[in-house]
């Protein structure tokens, strides 16, 4: 038996985002069939954002090698024993915008949500073009990633919600929401 139950945790997480003040429209899952690397999708927004332009993309990046370990270190434990916290699963939010005629100073954008960012989680501001542009046309499609490690002895003891992970990505898509029209114009 697993020591965690990766789809009970995802189902979880979808609730939780839900009490936090998002709308999930849709999730995946893809399993690799060599490595039996698991992907789980989730395409949420916040509640006031429904129908808008932004999409915000939720993905846990499961890894067979960290989950055989971590349900290693789990039976080596005694009865009284916690599993120690070294093993953990990335968390991806990515938030999009469609092409922006008026978008952002990327540098600026950084700035401004860095007080969002948590001191564990990672971001990056990018724009990208799938079309070739004269350089000093500033559109694109705008592409925000945020990191944050899920540790799997939280998940085992039931203390990994991210209560403040879903405010901050909460906090950034309701920034993006207010701005994105001006972007757009």
């Amino acid at each position: 038996m697993a020591a965690i139950d990766v789809a009970g945790y995802v189902a979880d997480l979808k609730d939780h985002s839900v009490d936090h003040g998002f709308h999930v429209h849709d999730e995946r899952h893809f399993v690799e069939t060599y490595s039996l690397r698991q992907v789980w999708e989730v395409d949420l927004h916040p509640e006031e954002g429904c129908g808008g332009p932004l999409d915000l993309h939720l993905a846990l990046d499961v890894e067979p090698r960290v989950l055989l370990s971590f349900e290693d270190a789990v039976l080596g434990l005694g009865e009284d024993e916690d599993p120690p916290d070294e093993f953990h699963f990335p968390l991806t939010f990515t938030w999009a915008l469609p092409p922006l005629p008026n978008g952002p100073d990327l540098l600026r954008l950084h700035i401004d949500l860095a007080a969002w960012r948590g001191s564990s989680s990672r971001s990056r501001c990018r724009r990208s073009t799938r079309s070739p542009r004269p350089p000093m046309v500033p559109s694109g499609r705008l592409n925000i990633v945020a990191r944050h490690p899920v540790s799997l002895a939280r998940v085992l003891s039931g203390e990994e919600l991210l209560c403040d992970v879903f405010d901050r990505s909460l906090a950034v898509s309701r920034y993006l929401l207010e701005y994105a029209d001006a972007w757009l114009a």
